[in-house]
Order: structure tokens, then sequence, then C-alpha cells
């Protein structure tokens, strides 16, 4: 096995132990990065220089004993809306031309502190502003969709160019894009994470989170990234929680809501038979499955575009004025329609988002997660527009990736995405757990329990 191939967990061991060199493992994932990137075009820079060097320090601070934790030496990419000193933070955007950070964001420095290596600022759908990342191509098959708007990190990790890397999620960025690529994807609970140096898409409904190659590896970041920060208004000061699950796969007690409405409407036959295995499953190990009705649901593609439009818009005010040319056409389209919104429909959908809080929380207090597709479908092939559904009726594909990912934000309970097979296309599925207001450690602890009893999952091909 090569070093590009380890978890980050077994990176980590293998680097406290000095069976590994950080600087081994960050050569190794930058020869990966210069085998399949001309392919898939995860990253937007490849900061190989500095990732050199960095690995050369954590080198010599593990030979004197100076080890920061398990994120010393690992390589990491991070989504290029999140701000790291003296780099550009392009939003894989025009607009951004010539853009440098002049500090870290909060996330960056806590991963710097804890000793990891940056390799690179991995693309974005514009300004994170779609759910397809046009100029990256699926780790699985660069010919189709890698999900978004956090596609570059999940394309990188997914093909082993990064060993972890962290997205951003507003409508399902990151889940989305980790279940179109085979890997794991966290949306942490509104507040939990800060996103202070973050480029924002709508200040309500984003969230930082890590992708992954295992459930464990996401607890190691969410560890690292978790804490109050009050340069971000929406960080929340609460008690800070280990979130390592533990190595038993055993789920006794454990309810998991299986839904009797929504998640499964206008859903493919492979990703419905996939993920119900997979929640079957779960009662293998012990959990208590327990049907849940899904409230609201006419109203949530609503609250959710009600919510996002005006306040990507209100983002944007100046630049859309001064250089609407350097958007690029659908980010463009979005960004003006927001104009159009009056202050009664943002309200509206405030209010429909309080209500939905509220009637999710009644759910939850009668099971401890929720069990469902992360996205109706596979990657589909780069440049389809529309999926049409066995009743005949067509959505746009942007909506059908949206639809099932959203209610997260706009509740802002955590969620989490896991791999549970693969189509009859090769194409992975991913199946979702929701849960409670943090609740990460639950949701956590049910990933890793189903992670555990399944087969090693390979390293895409990304060719």
């Amino acid at each position: 096995m090569q070093p590009y191939e380890l978890t980050l967990a077994d990176a980590a061991q293998q680097i406290r132990a000095r069976r590994l060199s950080p600087v081994e493992l960050v050569d190794s994932v930058l020869d990966r990065v210069d085998q399949v990137d001309p392919h898939v075009e995860a990253y937007v820079a490849v900061t190989a220089e500095q990732a050199r060097s960095a690995a050369r320090e954590a080198e010599r601070e593990a030979a004197r004993g100076a080890f920061r934790g398990p994120l010393h030496g690992v390589p990491a990419g991070l989504k290029d809306l999140i701000d790291v000193a003296g780099s550009p933070t392009s939003a894989s955007s025009r607009v951004r031309a010539g853009h440098r950070a002049a500090a870290d964001s909060t996330v960056a420095a806590r991963l710097r502190a804890a000793g990891s290596v940056l390799v690179g600022k991995t693309h974005t759908h514009e300004f994170a502003y779609g759910l397809t990342t046009p100029q990256t191509g699926n780790a699985w098959d660069p010919g189709r969709v890698a999900g978004g708007s956090s596609g570059g990190s999940a394309v990188a990790v997914a093909a082993g160019a990064a060993t972890f890397a962290l997205g951003t999620d507003t409508g399902g960025s990151i889940r989305v894009a980790a279940a179109l690529n085979g890997v794991v994807g966290l949306k942490p609970t509104y507040g939990l994470v800060p996103r202070h140096g973050v480029t924002s898409l709508s200040w309500s409904l984003d969230h930082v989170g890590p992708v992954t190659r295992t459930v464990q590896d996401a607890a190691l970041v969410l560890d690292v990234l978790a804490g109050h920060d009050p340069r971000d208004p929406a960080s929340l000061d609460v008690p800070a929680v280990d979130h390592r699950p533990e190595q038993e796969p055993d789920l006794a007690g454990v309810r998991v809501g299986v839904p009797r409405n929504y998640f499964l409407d206008h859903v493919d036959a492979e990703v419905e038979a996939a993920v119900r295995r997979g929640i079957a499953h779960l009662e293998t190990l012990g959990a208590r499955l327990v049907p849940v009705d899904i409230p609201m649901t006419r109203y949530i593609q609503a609250t959710q575009w009600g919510l996002m439009v005006p306040e990507a818009t209100a983002y944007h005010e100046g630049t859309l004025r001064t250089v609407p040319e350097l958007y690029q056409a659908d980010v463009r389209i979005l960004l003006e329609a927001g104009e159009l919104m009056g202050a009664g429909d943002y309200l509206r959908a405030q209010r429909s988002r309080t209500l939905m809080r509220e009637e999710w929380a009644r759910v939850l207090e009668t099971v401890d997660v929720i069990a469902a597709p992360a996205v109706p479908m596979t990657a589909v092939k780069a440049g389809q527009e529309s999926v049409t559904w066995s009743d005949g009726s067509t959505e746009a594909v942007s909506d059908a990736y949206v639809r099932l990912s959203s209610p997260a934000n706009i509740t802002g309970v955590p969620a989490l995405s896991l791999p549970v097979g693969y189509d009859t296309a090769g194409m992975p599925i991913g199946m979702q757990v929701l849960g409670r207001p943090f609740g990460e450690r639950q949701l956590l602890r049910v990933g890793h329990a189903y992670e555990r009893t399944q087969s090693a999952r390979p390293l895409a091909p990304a060719a």
C-alpha cells in the first residue's frame, strides 16, 4: 500500500509510531495529485513547495516528540472559499482574480495548529452556487459530474489526492459531492464549526465540515474544527465533545427513523435498494427501526430557495452591479433573480424555517437518528440538465441533488453521508444519517458501526 492510500487514522498512527514520515506521506500525495489531477481537475492550485516545507517541519517536530495530534503531518485540501493567509481565495470565479487572503480563516488556523499540511485549494462551483462543480470530473468517471459545490474536495479525497479535505455545505454541498464520489461527508450542526474567513453563499445556511475516507477520520477532523469563535456571529459556545466513535459495531438501543415520505419519493431504484439494504444492516447491528413522517415537505424547497437566493444576492450586491460579466451565466442568473425577491418572501421563508425546526425537533424526540438517501440518483453525465423519473415527470438535476440534503441546512441539524454501495454503472451510492442538534457523536457512532462491518472501499481510479 502506498502512503497516499492510507486513511487519516492509519496515517496518524504510523506517523506517531515513526513508521511513516510526514515527508513521505506528503510526497506520496503530491505524486498522486500529479498523476490524477490532469484527469479530474480537483485543484484550483497546488501548493507543493509550501506543503513539502511544512512536512519537513512536521517531521522535525515528530523527531523531538512534539506531536500535535492525529492531524500532525497529514496532507489536506481546502475548498477555495476558505482563507489561508497569503494565498488566493478565488471561489473558482473570475470575480476574485488577484485576491489574496490577509489572514487564516478560523478553520485553516485550527488545522495549521494541529499540524496538518495544506496540499492546495480545491475547486468549487462558482461561489458555491451550484450542485455540480462543472470544472471538476467525478473521481470514478471524469465524464460525470463531481457534485457540488464541494466537488473538488470530494474528488481529491476519493482519488487519494488528499488524505482529507474541508468543504462547505449550504444546501448539501458536502454531502452531495461525498455521495457521488464514494467518500464520507459531514455537515455539522449549525454554529458548531466557525465560518470566520470563509466566503459566504447564504449566511443562515452555510456550514463548514470535513470530507474524509472514513467516519472515524471525520470525527478526528471535527474534533479539531469545532469550538466557539466570536468572530462568527452564528458560532455557539457549547461544551467540547470527543467525537471519536466506539470501536465496537454495536447499535443496541439506537432508534433509527425510516422515512415513510419525502426521502424515498422520486429516487432511483438502485439508490433506494442500496439505502434500504444499509438501513436493514443497521438493524442487524442492534438498532431498532422506527417509521417516521417527515414534516412540512411541501415547503422544503421553497424555504431553501427563499432563504438562499436573497442572502446570496445581498452578499454579491456590489460586484453584481460593477462586474456582472465576470460571473458564470448560471450563477449570474440566480444572483439577478435574488434582486426580484421581496422582503415579504424572505420573511415568509424565515417563518417557515422556524416552524420546520420545531417540527423536526418533535420527530427527533421519537428517534435518535434518521436514515435516508443522501441524493436521489448517482452522478449524471456532465452537461445533463434534467432527470426523468419512473412516473414520467422531469426534474432539473440541481433541484434533484439539493432536494434530499436541504432539510438539514434549513433546520441546522447535523447530517452525515457515507457510501453504501454502487449502481450497475459502478458509480457510488450514499446514505445520509441525520440527527439532533449537536448529536454528531451519535451520527458518527451509527456511521462507524456500519462502516466497520463492511469491506474496505478502494480509492477511485480518477482517470
